[in-house]
């Protein structure tokens, strides 16, 4: 399975500590070189910062792709990131922006976000799910409160 990441996903789960459920749910993360640059940048919080620069091996950066035609509203790694997905034909993509989310359904992308990827975990057994959306709640991630509901309200599924 070809999974890529953009840095929102990736930023959330580290901080809440979740980010060891990515190669359990999916082996290699792929990830663009300004994904890797956004998460290293001296604005990013000290432990994104850390990871960032001392990737686990279950992680594989690639040259950023160039663009087939701008995307209005996405960033450089949000851009890099559907970019990469397409050239390596990624069978799922992680990402939280709207924007991003959009322009990546709009190629034929299979998208997941933080809350996706803590749901999987959750059913697989990885975490607490509870635990990790406590913690979430914690941090400046936003999702409507229904959604947060129906996610601890879902009956948890073993794999």
């Amino acid at each position: 399975m070809v999974v890529l990441a953009d840095t929102s996903p990736l930023r959330y789960l580290i901080l809440i500590d979740c980010h060891h459920v990515l190669p359990e749910l999916f082996g290699t993360i792929h990830l663009p070189t300004a994904v890797r640059d956004e998460l290293t940048h001296s604005a990013a919080p000290p432990l994104v910062r850390a990871w960032g620069l001392a990737l686990p091996a279950w992680v594989t950066v690639h040259p950023d792709p160039l663009p087939a035609a701008a995307e209005p509203g996405l960033g450089r790694g949000e851009a890099a990131a559907v970019a990469l997905a397409l050239v390596l034909r990624a069978d799922l993509v992680l990402l939280d922006d709207r924007a991003a989310r959009q322009a990546a359904g709009r190629r034929g992308l299979v998208i997941a976000g933080t809350l996706a990827v803590l749901a999987m975990a959750g059913d697989a057994g990885y975490l607490d799910l509870d635990d990790a959306l406590a913690r979430l709640q914690r941090t400046n991630f936003r999702a409507a409160p229904a959604l947060l509901q129906r996610l601890r309200a879902a009956p948890r599924r073993r794999t």
